[in-house]
C-alpha cells in the first residue's frame, strides 16, 4: 500500500514493540534443558481466582451481560471504585468522578484527546512507556522528554519538568509503580510534582496501574486525593487488568474532575461506546470480594522481586538492577557502546531470553533492558541470572 493513503502521523509512528520482540523468535523451537524465558510482556502468569471465573460463567448467560453499558460503565462498579479510591487514598471521590475504559490504554486515549489538541504538548519522563508515546505520536501532540537519572531512582525532577513547561503544555505524566522501570516514587517526591503542576496550571496525568503490588504497611501511595480541590490538577488512570488478571478482559479506568469527565465521554463513546460488559463485571466482583486474593498475589509478586534481586547479586552478573518494583526490572547492560536493541535480540537468539531493549521506551536509555517478570515463578530467577552471566562471555 501506497504510504500517502496513510495518515503520516500514524505512519511516522513505530511499530507495537511487544510484537517486534517476539518476532525475534518467532518459529523457533526451544529445548527442554533451555526453554524461553519470557521477560517481554508484563502479564500476570496466573488465571483470575476460581471464584471469579464461576462468576463470569454466570454473568455470560444473564442477557443484559451482551448489551451496552452507560458510556461512564455500570453504575455499580463507578460507585465501588470510587469508594476504593477514597478508602485507599483517604480523600472524596464522587462516582461521577470516575469513567470505566477498555483498559489503561484506552483511558490514556481517552484522557489526553480530553486535554490535548494537535500542536500542544505532554511531558513524558523518559524512559517513558510506549503506548503513551505511540498514542501522543499518532495525535500530533509533542511528546516532551525529560530525562531520568539513576542518582534521583529514576523519579521525575520537579526543577528540570518545570524548565519544559511553556504554554503549550497540558499534563505531566507520571507512572507509579512505573513501567518499564519498577521504580516507585514516593508521596513526597508525587506532592512535590502535584505542586508544580498546580502552580503552573497543567495536569498531573499520574497512572497506577501497577500500584496493588508494592507493599505499602499501612500507608496510602499517596495523599493527594486528601487535598481540597484535587479535580483542578489530578488525572488518575487505573487498570483492573493486573490486579485480577482480567488483561483480556480489558477493564481500566479514569478518576477526575466530573466537569472534564463530561468532554471525556465524548472521546468514549467513539472509541467503544463502553468498556466491556462482562470486564465490568469481573472488575466489580474484584472489588467486592477478591480482597484477599489480591493479598496472597501480592506476596507472590512480591517473592519474585526478592528472588530476582538475590538471584543477580549471587551470580556476581555484571548486569546490574538499576531500579525494580512491581512486574519490572530495568537493567543496566555490561556491553559499553553497544545498543541495546543488540543485547535484547542476542539474549533472545543465543539465550533463550526474550525481555525488551531500552531503545524501545525513549531517547538515552541504550545502556538499558526492560524485564517483565511477573509471568515467571521466583524459582526461575536464578536460571535467569545464569544466562545472564553465561551472555557475558
Amino acid at each position: 500500500m501506497d504510504r500517502r493513503d496513510v495518515n503520516p502521523l500514524v505512519a511516522a509512528t513505530e511499530a507495537p514493540p511487544i510484537a517486534e520482540a517476539w518476532r525475534w523468535v518467532e518459529g523457533r523451537s526451544f529445548p527442554a534443558d533451555k526453554p524461553l524465558i519470557d521477560l517481554c510482556q508484563a502479564v500476570p502468569g496466573y488465571p483470575p481466582a476460581d471464584a471469579l471465573t464461576a462468576h463470569l460463567a454466570e454473568q455470560v448467560r444473564a442477557p443484559d451481560t451482551a448489551r451496552y453499558t452507560a458510556i461512564d460503565g455500570i453504575p455499580p462498579l463507578t460507585a465501588a471504585l470510587a469508594r476504593r479510591t477514597g478508602s485507599l487514598y483517604g480523600g472524596d471521590v464522587a462516582a461521577n468522578e470516575v469513567l470505566i475504559t477498555a483498559g489503561c490504554n484506552q483511558a490514556f486515549a481517552v484522557a489526553v484527546m480530553g486535554l490535548a489538541r494537535a500542536g500542544d504538548n505532554v511531558i513524558l519522563p523518559a524512559p517513558w512507556y510506549f503506548n503513551h508515546k505511540m498514542t501522543l505520536d499518532m495525535l500530533g501532540i509533542e511528546a516532551r522528554p525529560l530525562p531520568l537519572r539513576e542518582d534521583n531512582g529514576l523519579v521525575p525532577d520537579p526543577a528540570e519538568a518545570e524548565r519544559l513547561i511553556d504554554a503549550g503544555t497540558r499534563a505531566l505524566v507520571l507512572i507509579s509503580p512505573n513501567n518499564p522501570t519498577g521504580a516507585i516514587a514516593s508521596p513526597d517526591a508525587i506532592a512535590a510534582l502535584y505542586a508544580l503542576c498546580e502552580r503552573r496550571g497543567v495536569k498531573l496525568l499520574l497512572d497506577e496501574t501497577y500500584r496493588d503490588f508494592p507493599e505499602w504497611e499501612g500507608r496510602a501511595p499517596h495523599g493527594l486525593f486528601q487535598r481540597p480541590g484535587w479535580q483542578r490538577t489530578l488525572v488518575q488512570l487505573y487498570s483492573f487488568s493486573k490486579v485480577y488478571s482480567l488483561a483480556g478482559y480489558r477493564v481500566g479506568a479514569v478518576v477526575a474532575d466530573a466537569a472534564f469527565l463530561s468532554q471525556a465521554r465524548k472521546v468514549m463513546d467513539c472509541l467503544a461506546i463502553c468498556a466491556p460488559h462482562i470486564g465490568q463485571k469481573a472488575a466489580l466482583f474484584g472489588l467486592e470480594t477478591l480482597d484477599g486474593w489480591v493479598a496472597g498475589k501480592r506476596a507472590d509478586i512480591l517473592a519474585r522481586v526478592h528472588a530476582f534481586q538475590s538471584a543477580m547479586e549471587a551470580s556476581g552478573t555484571r548486569y546490574r538492577i538499576a531500579s525494580i518494583g512491581a512486574y519490572f526490572a530495568y537493567v543496566r547492560h555490561p556491553f559499553t557502546g553497544t545498543r541495546a536493541h543488540d543485547v535484547a535480540e542476542g539474549l533472545a537468539r543465543d539465550h533463550n531470553i526474550l525481555c525488551l531493549p531500552g531503545s524501545m521506551f525513549g531517547p538515552g536509555q541504550d545502556d538499558y533492558l526492560r524485564f517483565a517478570f511477573a509471568n515467571v515463578d521466583a524459582a526461575v530467577m536464578p536460571e535467569i541470572a545464569r544466562r545472564l552471566v553465561e551472555s557475558e562471555g
